[in-house]
């Protein structure tokens, strides 16, 4: 048998906290000396250590950690849930990942403030291109609702265009149409080719015209911290009275396997000035 300070020891947990799983019923004593009060642990008690232990820092409660434990799960039932809970802290840590980005994103735009952008704004003419095209829906504009669907459509376009022996020409074009209520965002995720449309493809091929005049500007780093370069073109667009036209679409110049490295131009037509 081992004394509370070892058996602490070898579980990786304090003494303290085996004093009050004992208080709680949770894991009591094998031994307890009744004229000094020492308590004594069997190494086989571990196991139920352990599994106290994973529950609880998956965030089950000690209440239900001694409900799941009473009744006797198996380690395979006990696997499947912490499987289940373990996915579902996976999915908060990545919502709350993408909570902070975008308030890190809403930051730099509330720091800019009252300030011209500093990224050069070019206008130009933008010529008319053929895409080899599939979409989708995101519930929001919001970069990281977009940019999870965006990824897929790309997946699944590069997919479909080797399936059918048609090689891109041109880089990958994007662009985005919101529902009458603003609820919803279809996503069209592109790449320039040279068929011609046909019922048997898996995607839809479709024109998007010449545009005379647009305002462009080039984001460097992933698209999910796409706002504050689009807000800083909006700005410029309304310091020098440039009024939108169309739906704007995005320019993939460069997409090496690190998001940092992207380089996208943004591109809205605007009126001829």
């Amino acid at each position: 048998m081992f004394s509370i300070g070892d058996f602490a020891r070898h579980g990786r947990v304090s003494v303290r906290m085996l004093r009050h799983y004992d208080a709680i019923g949770l894991l009591p004593p094998a031994h307890v000396n009744r004229s000094t009060g020492h308590r004594a642990y069997h190494a086989a008690q571990l196991a139920r250590l352990n599994r106290i232990v994973a529950l609880k820092e998956l965030g089950f409660t000690l209440q239900q950690v001694q409900q799941i434990l009473d009744e006797g799960f198996s380690a395979e039932q006990l696997r499947g849930m912490l499987a289940l809970r373990q996915a579902e802290l996976q999915n908060r840590i990545e919502a709350d990942t993408a909570r902070l980005a975008d308030v890190r994103a809403r930051l730099q735009m509330i720091e800019a403030e009252g300030t011209m952008p500093t990224e050069e704004v070019t206008i130009k003419s933008l010529p008319a291109v053929r895409l080899a095209e599939v979409s989708g829906t995101a519930r929001t504009m919001d970069p990281q609702s977009i940019g999870p669907v965006i990824q897929g459509l790309y997946t699944e376009l590069s997919a479909a265009l080797e399936r059918a022996g048609v090689v891109p020409v041109g880089p990958a074009t994007a662009y985005y149409v919101d529902s009458d209520d603003g609820e919803i965002t279809t996503v069209h995720a592109g790449l320039p080719v040279n068929v011609e449309p046909d019922p048997a493809l898996e995607f839809a091929v479709v024109d998007l015209p010449a545009v005379p005049q647009a305002a462009t500007i080039v984001h460097r780093g992933p698209m999910d911290d796409c706002l504050p370069t689009y807000q800083a073109l909006l700005q410029w667009m309304e310091a020098t009275g440039r009024q939108p036209t169309d739906t704007g679409r995005e320019v993939t110049l460069a997409c090496p396997e690190d998001p940092a490295g992207m380089v996208t131009e943004i591109q809205l037509p605007v009126r001829p000035g």
